[in-house]
Protein backbone atom coordinates (compact mmCIF):
# COMPACT_ATOMS: atom_id res chain seq x y z
CA UNK A 1 0.00 0.00 0.00
CA UNK A 2 1.37 3.34 -1.15
CA UNK A 3 1.26 6.54 0.33
CA UNK A 4 -2.26 8.15 -1.23
CA UNK A 5 -1.00 11.38 -2.74
CA UNK A 6 -4.22 13.42 -3.14
CA UNK A 7 -3.44 16.75 -2.49
CA UNK A 8 -0.16 17.83 -4.43
CA UNK A 9 0.62 20.94 -2.99
CA UNK A 10 3.32 22.57 -0.87
CA UNK A 11 1.14 22.81 2.38
CA UNK A 12 1.53 21.07 6.04
CA UNK A 13 -2.22 20.46 6.14
CA UNK A 14 -2.22 19.17 2.60
CA UNK A 15 0.44 16.72 3.07
CA UNK A 16 -1.06 15.71 6.54
CA UNK A 17 -4.22 15.01 4.80
CA UNK A 18 -2.31 12.96 2.26
CA UNK A 19 -1.53 10.94 5.36
CA UNK A 20 -4.36 10.99 7.84
CA UNK A 21 -7.06 12.39 5.57
CA UNK A 22 -8.97 9.42 4.52
CA UNK A 23 -12.54 8.85 5.72
CA UNK A 24 -12.46 6.42 8.83
CA UNK A 25 -8.79 7.08 9.72
CA UNK A 26 -9.11 10.06 12.32
CA UNK A 27 -11.53 8.13 14.13
CA UNK A 28 -10.00 4.92 14.19
CA UNK A 29 -6.99 6.66 15.57
CA UNK A 30 -9.13 8.41 18.38
CA UNK A 31 -10.43 4.72 19.39
CA UNK A 32 -6.91 3.69 19.94
CA UNK A 33 -6.01 7.06 21.61
CA UNK A 34 -9.18 6.62 23.84
CA UNK A 35 -7.99 3.05 24.75
CA UNK A 36 -9.28 0.82 22.41
CA UNK A 37 -6.39 -0.98 21.05
CA UNK A 38 -7.94 -4.87 19.96
CA UNK A 39 -9.44 -4.94 16.81
CA UNK A 40 -13.09 -5.74 17.30
CA UNK A 41 -12.95 -2.81 20.39
CA UNK A 42 -12.29 -0.62 17.40
CA UNK A 43 -14.57 -1.69 15.14
CA UNK A 44 -17.38 -2.10 18.47
CA UNK A 45 -16.54 1.98 18.24
CA UNK A 46 -16.85 2.73 14.57
CA UNK A 47 -20.45 1.58 13.76
CA UNK A 48 -20.28 1.14 10.39
CA UNK A 49 -16.82 0.71 9.76
CA UNK A 50 -16.08 -3.14 7.60
CA UNK A 51 -13.63 -5.39 8.80
CA UNK A 52 -12.09 -5.20 5.83
CA UNK A 53 -11.81 -1.46 5.62
CA UNK A 54 -10.71 -1.23 8.97
CA UNK A 55 -8.08 -3.88 8.42
CA UNK A 56 -6.58 -1.68 5.51
CA UNK A 57 -6.52 1.69 7.37
CA UNK A 58 -4.55 0.15 10.13
CA UNK A 59 -1.99 -1.32 7.88
CA UNK A 60 -1.51 1.76 6.50
CA UNK A 61 -1.36 3.46 8.96
CA UNK A 62 1.22 1.28 10.03
CA UNK A 63 2.95 1.81 7.43
CA UNK A 64 2.99 5.59 7.83
CA UNK A 65 4.14 5.43 11.21
CA UNK A 66 1.20 5.82 13.27
CA UNK A 67 0.46 3.07 14.47
CA UNK A 68 2.14 -0.04 15.99
CA UNK A 69 1.33 -3.55 16.31
CA UNK A 70 1.70 -5.44 19.37
CA UNK A 71 1.81 -9.21 19.63
CA UNK A 72 -0.20 -10.33 22.92
CA UNK A 73 -1.35 -13.79 22.42
CA UNK A 74 0.75 -16.35 20.57
CA UNK A 75 -1.80 -18.91 19.95
CA UNK A 76 -3.85 -17.82 18.15
CA UNK A 77 -1.57 -15.04 17.03
CA UNK A 78 -3.32 -11.99 18.22
CA UNK A 79 -2.17 -8.17 18.25
CA UNK A 80 -3.39 -5.24 19.75
CA UNK A 81 -3.03 -1.73 18.50
CA UNK A 82 -0.75 0.55 20.13
CA UNK A 83 0.19 4.74 18.84
CA UNK A 84 3.49 5.70 17.92
CA UNK A 85 5.32 8.94 18.90
CA UNK A 86 3.82 10.35 15.97
CA UNK A 87 0.23 9.23 16.55
CA UNK A 88 -0.02 10.30 20.17
CA UNK A 89 0.75 13.92 18.76
CA UNK A 90 -2.35 14.11 17.26
CA UNK A 91 -3.76 14.51 20.42
CA UNK A 92 -3.70 18.09 20.20
CA UNK A 93 -5.43 17.91 17.20
CA UNK A 94 -7.96 15.91 18.41
CA UNK A 95 -8.63 18.25 21.41
CA UNK A 96 -8.94 21.15 18.95
CA UNK A 97 -12.25 19.90 17.02
CA UNK A 98 -13.17 18.79 20.96
CA UNK A 99 -12.97 22.60 21.13
CA UNK A 100 -14.26 24.06 17.74
CA UNK A 101 -17.53 21.71 18.04
CA UNK A 102 -18.17 22.98 21.65
CA UNK A 103 -18.48 26.15 20.29
CA UNK A 104 -19.80 25.22 17.10
CA UNK A 105 -21.94 22.05 17.08
CA UNK A 106 -25.92 22.31 17.52
CA UNK A 107 -25.50 19.25 19.46
CA UNK A 108 -22.40 19.00 21.53
CA UNK A 109 -21.13 15.78 22.58
CA UNK A 110 -18.07 16.49 24.90
CA UNK A 111 -16.23 19.86 26.11
CA UNK A 112 -12.96 19.84 27.39
CA UNK A 113 -11.98 20.87 31.01
CA UNK A 114 -9.23 21.93 33.55
CA UNK A 115 -9.36 18.47 35.61
CA UNK A 116 -9.23 20.19 39.47
CA UNK A 117 -11.54 23.33 38.71
CA UNK A 118 -14.53 22.02 35.63
CA UNK A 119 -13.63 25.38 34.10
CA UNK A 120 -13.62 24.71 29.95
CA UNK A 121 -9.81 25.59 28.40
CA UNK A 122 -8.97 27.20 25.56
CA UNK A 123 -5.56 26.44 23.22
CA UNK A 124 -2.49 28.17 23.88
CA UNK A 125 0.96 28.71 21.96
CA UNK A 126 4.31 28.53 23.52
CA UNK A 127 7.31 29.36 22.13
CA UNK A 128 9.70 26.50 22.09
CA UNK A 129 12.85 28.39 22.75
CA UNK A 130 11.51 30.21 26.29
CA UNK A 131 8.16 28.28 26.91
CA UNK A 132 6.56 31.92 27.20
CA UNK A 133 3.05 32.17 25.73
CA UNK A 134 2.53 33.36 22.43
CA UNK A 135 0.01 35.97 21.68
CA UNK A 136 0.24 36.63 18.06
CA UNK A 137 1.03 33.48 15.82
CA UNK A 138 2.66 33.74 11.94
CA UNK A 139 2.43 30.49 9.62
CA UNK A 140 5.49 30.99 7.66
CA UNK A 141 7.64 28.79 4.69
CA UNK A 142 10.44 26.83 5.77
CA UNK A 143 13.69 28.08 4.01
CA UNK A 144 14.14 25.00 2.49
CA UNK A 145 11.18 22.10 2.66
CA UNK A 146 14.03 19.55 1.18
CA UNK A 147 15.82 19.50 4.87
CA UNK A 148 12.79 18.38 6.37
CA UNK A 149 12.26 14.95 3.94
Amino acid sequence: METKTRYDIPCNIAQSLNIIGDRWTLLIIHEILSGHTLFNEIKKGLKGISSNLLSERLKYLEQQGIVETELYSEHPPRYCYKLTDSGKDLEDVFNAFIIWGSKHLKKCYKKIVDEETGDEIEIGYYSKRTGERVNKIAVVPVSNPAENE
